[in-house]
């Protein structure tokens, strides 16, 4: 996973669990606007989520936080 996504995405679990607690939800849309405007990082976001951990379209942001700090 490249430097910029993984800093948004731990940037954004922060700001979520900050926000509204440690039991919160997210799905990796999460970290991109409503728009389409870096497909390239979208398509390496969904990779990391669905094909590499095959995980649930909703998970907590404490465990990707985890995943994504521990580069797993």
């Amino acid at each position: 996973m490249n430097e910029t996504l993984r800093q948004k995405i731990i940037s954004v679990c922060n700001e979520k669990i900050e926000k509204k607690g440690e039991n919160v939800g997210l799905s990796f849309y999460a970290f991109f606007a409503n728009k389409n405007d870096n497909p390239t990082l979208l398509m390496e976001a969904a990779e990391w989520w669905i094909m590499t951990h095959k995980l649930d379209h909703f998970e907590k942001a404490v465990k990707i936080r985890t995943m994504v700090q521990n580069n797993l």
